[in-house]
């Protein structure tokens, strides 16, 4: 027990020793040019480097835990519909994933929220809070349905050995058309979704789904064939917010 507790604090420190040579860069430029260029003191200095004691912690508990849970969770799941042989099982497990884990992404409901709060203030919906929880919950709930679809697509071309850039190429492609009929209004929040939907839950889970599964599956290579489903998970959004456009509109 006591050795185990001794190895976590030690990894936990290794974890502190490593978030804090990857912020450093951050707190570096913004010293910098705060006393180089701004040249005034900053406002609430304590409260700053409170917040950045909080990043600090909470950046080096979250990368713990994934080590530790999301990682390994993702890795079994794959391993697990894998021995079962039940291709149905595995697909139905890789949409509810992609969906779940988007639907509760706090980075894509603070852009929903965003993007209905700025096209009532446009005129695009009508100002009311009604009209701006549906407008944002429908763009939430098209991008999980996205993501959903992605993943499902990725599980599909690692277990049928497809290469990857001809679903990119064409992806971008029909992201190109689409992009030149929808209205003006939604292609920015279109491919600001691609980006909202690759963070802090998705990434690891969707990951650890995708190397797993390779890793499980003869005559796959975890490095060629496991990765590439955030990549997916990136773009479909873009074509299903588009299309969501181009419907609304």
């Amino acid at each position: 027990m006591r050795a185990a507790m001794r190895q976590l604090l030690h990894d936990l420190l290794r974890s502190l020793l490593g978030s804090a040579r990857d912020l450093a860069p951050i707190v570096l430029v913004v010293g910098f040019f705060q006393i180089a260029v701004v040249r005034a003191p900053l406002p609430d200095l304590g409260g700053i480097l409170a917040g950045a004691v909080l990043v600090l912690v909470g950046l080096t508990l979250f990368v713990r835990g994934l080590e530790m849970g999301l990682f390994p969770i993702g890795e079994a799941m794959a391993y697990g519909f894998a021995k079962k042989g039940s291709v149905a099982w595995l697909l139905l497990f890789s949409f509810a994933l992609g969906f779940g884990t988007t639907i509760a992404e706090p980075a894509l409901t603070a852009i929903a929220d965003e993007a209905a709060k700025v096209a009532a203030q446009d005129g695009a919906i009508v100002a009311s809070d009604a009209a701006r929880a549906s407008y944002a919950y429908g763009l939430r709930l098209t991008v999980a349905l996205s993501v959903g679809a992605a993943v499902v697509i990725g599980v599909v071309r690692i277990l049928k050995g497809w290469p990857i850039h001809w679903f990119i190429m064409t992806g971008y492609l029909l992201v190109v058309i689409m992009t030149t009929l929808a209205p003006v209004e939604i292609i920015g929040i279109a491919y600001d979704s691609g980006g909202v939907t690759t963070s802090t839950v998705t990434v690891p889970l969707v990951t650890a789904l995708g190397v797993g599964l390779a890793q499980s599956i003869r005559g796959r290579n975890p490095l060629l064939d496991g990765f590439g489903l955030i990549a997916f998970a990136s773009l479909t959004p873009i074509v299903f917010v588009l299309g969501y456009g181009m419907v609304l509109g």
